[in-house]
Order: C-alpha cells, then structure tokens, then sequence
C-alpha cells in the first residue's frame, strides 16, 4: 500500500497519534511516527509551544527532513497540527513525497518560508467541526500556492 512518515502535534506522540499510526498500518499501510522530540510529550499547549521555539523551527523542519532521508520509494507525508507544517516542508524539499494530508495542520506558506509548491504532490486538508485552531485564511493561503502549481487541492 503507501508509505506514510507521520509528524507529531507540538505536544509531541501522544497517544492519538500511535492510535492512527496503528489504524493506517491496520489497513496495510507502512507507517513512520516521526518523533522530533525524543520521547518528551507535554500535555499544555504553552508550555509545548515555548519548547519547541526553544528548539526553533528552522532547526525543526530541519530535524523533520532528515528523519525521512532513509525512507525508500515514495511515500506521503501526514502531520498533526504543528506536524502539518513539518509535512508541508518536507514536501517541498524531498521529491519522494507524493502526496501531503494534513490534519489540523494547514500552515500559510509563506510562515515557513515555502515560496512554491511542487506541481507532482497533491494536498488533502482535514479539520474537525469547531477546531478552535483552524484559519480559514491560512488554508486559503495553501490552496492557493498548490492549485497554482497544478496539484490537486
């Protein structure tokens, strides 16, 4: 089936993110939890978001790509929240990704510094009903880069 490198929230893997793991391996999927925290996981979002800037995001999205650099084949990059824009980064810079679902997770492009968006990887958005985190005009922003590549929306 598909290769998936799956990207943590800023609270790190919690438990829902090893349940969705588990139910696309499940389905015959071949899954990579990507950890970019090493086994820490916070439970309030300040304090998650104060130690992921401590990282900082470049070093991040850095630490995002080399995760994958092994994955043989193509595969699709999926990403929970702040896992979105790490998925959308990759995408644009690993020509093995063909495909990018996000899951709460669309970023505006230009906040990570993502001038175009590659013509071959198509993006799904899903967000639940009322997420208190979900910008129309960020997810605005994202359609509009990728249809003007030419990838599907």
């Amino acid at each position: 089936m598909t290769t998936i490198a799956l990207f943590h929230s800023v609270l790190g893997v919690r438990p829902g993110v090893n349940a969705a793991a588990n139910l696309l391996r499940s389905h015959e999927h071949t899954v990579r939890v990507v950890d970019q925290y090493d086994g820490r996981v916070f439970v309030n979002y300040d304090e998650a978001g104060a130690y992921a800037t401590n990282i900082g995001y470049p070093t991040l999205m850095q630490a995002a790509a080399h995760a994958v650099e092994d994955m043989s084949g193509p595969f699709v990059c999926a990403g929970f929240s702040n896992g979105g824009g790490m998925s959308m980064h990759v995408a644009t810079n690993d020509p093995s990704v063909y495909g990018v679902v996000l899951f709460s997770g669309a970023m505006d492009p230009a906040t990570i510094g993502v001038p175009r968006w590659p013509t071959t990887v198509p993006v799904e958005v899903h967000y639940t009903v009322a997420d208190p985190f979900r910008n129309q005009n960020e997810i605005d922003s994202l359609e509009r880069l990728v249809k003007e590549s030419g990838a599907s929306f």
